[in-house]
């Protein structure tokens, strides 16, 4: 029998169907691993957007509405009013969006109010807690004696309404700090003479008047090295009852900025001209 050669030509097309067939058994689709864990992504991705989803939609709906704000200790200044109108206003969501921090900023827009804290309490309420400022003073700025504001116990200015008895302190802006701690310091100092420091004013000169409440009003002037204000004030209220006994004066104004003495004004009804006690009288 006769052989035939194959060309080289004619043994192509077999080879390459062979490869053809090789890349088609390597290829995805004939990979049941690769498939497989392609198959566990997607399922997982599908699971977690529907996750997502649903919860989304559940926070969405009306199932966990607030239904109760619990105040950690009654305000002493602040209504009950007030609690229900920023509660009702600011107050949006169910017990999962509620954005506290907004609901904080509400309640510390009230006046009184120096700090708010708010939490959730489960099931369906919020916890407040209130901090109110304790009022010390009513405040009034040098230059702009129209605008009445209160000085807390810290020193700090705020705006609320109040008809309390309480003494009036003024000094340029950023002094309250410093106007309070003197009125502190004066008071004690003036506690032998059985009177109230009812009013305190430092001006934007740096000068300190004080009046009490049976209206005598005490200048201390400016603050100087040489004799200090406390050192003024302490030497007035030594001198003070004897004087008013010797002279026998009605005095509605004691001015403390002379260096050897203090020159009394009697009131209307008395002596027009101040009378100067030497400075030896101090004694």
């Amino acid at each position: 029998m006769a052989e035939r050669a194959l060309s080289p030509s004619a043994a192509k097309p077999a080879g390459r169907a062979s490869a053809g067939r090789e890349a088609r058994k390597n290829g995805f689709w004939h990979r049941p691993n690769l498939l497989d864990l392609t198959a566990d992504v997607l399922l997982l991705f599908a699971a977690v957007g529907l996750g997502w989803a649903a919860v989304t939609w559940a926070l969405s709906r009306p199932l966990f509405p607030l239904r109760e704000l619990m105040v950690s200790a009654p305000p002493a200044q602040v209504t009950q009013a007030q609690l229900e109108y920023v509660a009702r206003t600011a107050i949006h969501g169910n017990f999962f969006t509620a954005r506290l921090d907004d609901v904080r900023t509400a309640f510390e827009t009230l006046p009184w109010v120096r700090r708010a804290e708010v939490r959730r309490l489960w099931p369906d309420g919020l916890a407040l807690s209130l901090e109110e400022y304790k009022a010390a003073a009513y405040w009034r700025e040098a230059g702009n004696a129209d605008d009445v504001s209160l000085v807390d116990t810290r020193g700090e200015v705020f705006l609320a309404s109040s008809d309390a008895t309480m003494p009036e302190l003024s000094g340029p802006s950023g002094s309250a700090v410093k106007v309070l701690a003197r009125y502190r310091e004066y008071s004690r100092l003036l506690e032998p003479l059985q009177a109230r420091l009812v009013k305190l004013d430092l001006s934007a000169r740096g000068s300190w008047e004080m009046r009490l409440d049976n209206g005598l009003v005490i200048v201390l002037g400016r603050e100087e090295a040489r004799v200090p204000l406390e050192v003024r004030l302490k030497q007035f209220v030594v001198a003070w009852p004897r004087l008013r006994d010797e002279f026998g004066l009605k005095v509605a104004r004691a001015d403390l900025r002379y260096p050897d003495g203090f020159a009394l004004t009697p009131k209307d009804n008395e002596a027009t001209t101040p009378q100067h006690v030497a400075g030896n009288d101090r004694k």
